[in-house]
């Protein structure tokens, strides 16, 4: 790609971002848009509704900069918890790294590249020659500045691997801090128990009870069985619908709209009283629904929450084997009750298994799959190729401009909108894989995105062309880096244009939020139907962390190849971080909390992308004919891992669990504290299935709306 390329792709996405800040910061300001921009601070009552109209209100400003800028990092905590500190940990983390990563890269390692002569360079006409004079494939072959590059290899992974230890140690010391200082919570009690066995004389609720009656009698509480409820869901999801249709008609005042035709699209049938059709409606679906909560008093499912009078009481239970045989009485961390996924436990065993291996079919398909817009991308960014495949575009693509935009701005534009419809898919995959709560299959999908994303944008781009194809990269390890130091270094201005579309647009974009404003106003125009409930989104962790960790791996491969790459992408993280810090606190609200887990995600794809860095410097010397650099190089993807076997050990069980000695101090001050009472009152039902609760959507006020399966003890 040429320069002009890339200066009209950053020209395009300059503007976007303008004029998404500058739409954003007039269009926050209207109250009619409270309910997008600030749907948090709506749902919490603080937004200040003023009426009067005043012309500030059609200026931009950059107030909410400020706003975003000043919360310190507890009060962050306060509002989007551990798992929204350690997201912008995440931004932080990678604004030291590649501030390191850009003085040395920007100012020795660019120039050295520079005023190298292995790519011919036609100075009379700059802004038409090839980025690659930038990268190190200008450095003539065996000179010995080269040596600069393998220093600065040696002391980008020092720091980054000192910074991941820091990070590490910061996290797990706030995650601890964090339980130490929380109230009690009802998973801290609890262990989700799967393959109770069947006795011939004894319900399996009665099972559950005896066995740990018997073996826990001290600390033993209650147990609440697990139920079959999707039918119910069904029914109750309806009714939901039927109701607020229900409260609307009630609160409009025009007679007209209460009465209208029913059925197939209103054909052919006479006009009825809707109030009356409704509410005979959603008493029959509430009939139907009890019918079927009736219908479950004694088929439980193999499978119980069973609570205990301290965590440490639990945690003993869920550690140690339960039963002789070992696939029976199956312990497992219960989640939050606001977090438990309630459609895993319709699941059998079977299920699960053959889940779990349609799930790994869909991936491998849904990757090959993908190759289809890698080739589409790939030929737009070669203007020659372009032309063998549509001869009569020639006469166009002799446009300096339209050829810009192809090579420069179309392909990562392209790349991103089909990248965009991954995530959902993921989360899909991942709910049917038997995980029981929504923050499991939140992570699940961030692993599934993040190496999809790796294969198929990274590697995938960066392997395009007959080298794809090579074979001798899976046959012969040996290859590999040869292989990866010929093609990646050549994918370099792709990447910064993907960095441009992908990064700066769309974290602006997020910040506008067009979607779910376009929703907002269609629905006050087409819809006739208000009251629905006001729901305040949940933060996208499965897509927003494998996208930063990608744009991690591209300046880290590039850091010693092509540093030009590095301003790109501190312009991200620089705008990253205030957009986001803003959204977590005026935006979403955590609808589950992990305690900060994902952050070993986060350590995980710095290693791999700094051992990749090892393995392409490796072939990177070798073809620059400096062997002994390369054969130097080689301890250092060695030293990286075992400082990543070290920091498993030391940090990463304090990410699976929390120690004893914490457990026993809470326990403790439990003792002390005369709520502890009602608190294991309330840990009787806390994890009721909420399709077994009361429905009582029609009002009524007879019998009919007490709850016919009661609490297990």
């Amino acid at each position: 790609m040429i320069l002009s390329a890339l200066l009209t792709s950053v020209g395009i996405n300059f503007g976007l971002c303008l004029l998404f800040f500058t739409l954003y910061s007039i269009l926050r300001k209207q109250p009619v848009n409270a309910d997008v921009y600030a749907p948090r601070v709506v749902a919490e009552g603080k937004y200040d509704q003023r009426s009067d109209f005043n012309l500030e209100r059609l200026l931009p400003s950059t107030s909410w900069v400020n706003r975003a800028w000043h919360p310190s990092e507890d009060e962050l905590l306060m509002r989007a918890g551990l798992d929204g500190v350690v997201f912008m940990r995440i931004f932080l983390f990678s604004l030291k790294v590649f501030c390191f990563a850009g003085i040395v890269g920007l100012c020795v390692l660019l120039p050295i590249n520079y005023m190298g002569s292995q790519i011919f360079i036609d100075f009379s006409d700059f802004t038409n020659k090839s980025l690659e004079s930038f990268s190190i494939s200008n450095v003539n072959d065996g000179s010995k500045r080269l040596w600069i590059h393998f220093g600065a290899v040696y002391a980008f992974t020092a720091f980054v691997c000192y910074l991941l230890y820091v990070e590490y140690s910061y996290i797990s010391s706030k995650r601890l801090a964090f339980y130490s200082s929380s109230d009690p919570k009802p998973n801290e009690f609890t262990i989700l128990v799967r393959g109770i066995p069947k006795s011939s004389t004894d319900s399996l609720s009665e099972t559950v009870e005896n066995f740990f009656s018997k073996y826990y009698p001290s600390v033993y509480l209650s147990h609440y069985m697990v139920y079959h409820t999707s039918k119910i869901w069904k029914l109750i999801n309806e009714a939901e619908k039927m109701y607020k249709k229900l409260a609307y008609l009630k609160s409009t005042d025009q007679s007209s709209q209460r009465y209208g035709r029913v059925g197939f699209f209103g054909i052919c049938k006479p006009k009825v009283d809707l109030v009356q059709y409704y509410e005979k409606k959603l008493e029959d679906l509430e009939d139907k629904a009890r019918m079927q909560q009736s219908l479950l008093n004694g088929k439980e499912l193999p499978a119980a929450f069973v609570s205990f009078k301290s965590r440490i009481g639990a945690a003993v239970a869920l550690e140690i084997q339960q039963g002789e045989n070992p696939t029976e009485w199956l312990t497992e961390r219960a989640p939050e009750p606001r977090d438990t996924y309630w459609p895993f436990f319709s699941a059998s065993f079977l299920s699960r298994w053959i889940g779990n291996v349609v799930v790994v079919l869909a991936c491998v398909v849904l990757t090959v799959l993908f190759f289809i817009p890698v080739i589409i991308v790939q030929g737009l960014t070669n203007l020659n190729q372009l032309e063998t495949w549509f001869p009569f575009l020639k006469s166009i693509l002799d446009i300096a401009f339209i050829s810009q935009v192809i090579t420069g701005y179309l392909p990562s534009l392209i790349l991103k909108l089909f990248l965009h419809f991954v995530p959902p898919v993921m989360i899909i995959l991942s709910s049917i894989q038997g995980y029981v709560a929504r923050s499991q299959i939140e992570k699940s999908a961030c692993n599934k995105v993040l190496w999809f994303i790796i294969w198929n944008v990274f590697f995938a781009n960066a392997l395009s062309g007959s080298v794809l194809y090579r074979l001798n990269i899976f046959l012969d390890p040996k290859e590999i880096p040869n292989i990866l130091a010929i093609a990646v270094p050549g994918q370099a201005t792709f990447f910064i244009t993907y960095v441009v579309t992908s990064g700066w647009t769309s974290t602006s974009s997020e910040l506008l939020r067009l979607m779910p404003l376009v929703s907002s106003y269609t629905k006050r125009i087409f819809t006739t139907e208000t009251g629905e409930e006001f729901e305040v989104p949940s933060f996208p962790y499965s897509s927003e962390i494998p996208t930063i960790l990608l744009f991690g791996l591209f300046g880290i491969t590039y850091f010693f190849l092509s540093p030009l790459i590095l301003p790109f992408l501190l312009v991200y993280f620089c705008l990253g971080y205030i957009v986001y810090r803003h959204q977590l606190l005026n935006v979403y609200a955590p609808k589950f909390e992990t305690g900060g887990t994902f952050w070993p995600i986060v350590h995980n794809s710095t290693v791999f992308s700094l051992v990749l860095m090892h393995m392409i410097a490796v072939g990177i010397f070798g073809l620059k004919k400096l062997p002994l650099a390369s054969s130097l190089t080689i301890p250092l993807p060695i030293f990286t891992l075992l400082f990543n076997s070290y920091c498993r050990k030391r940090f990463l069980p304090v990410f699976k669990g929390y120690p004893a000695e914490l457990m026993i101090k809470k326990d403790r001050r439990d003792e002390n504290n005369p709520g502890i009472s009602d608190f294991l009152e309330k840990l009787i039902t806390a994890y009721q299935d909420p399709a077994l609760k009361p429905i009582q959507f029609s009002g009524r006020t007879d019998t009919h709306n007490a709850p016919l399966l009661a609490s297990e003890t």
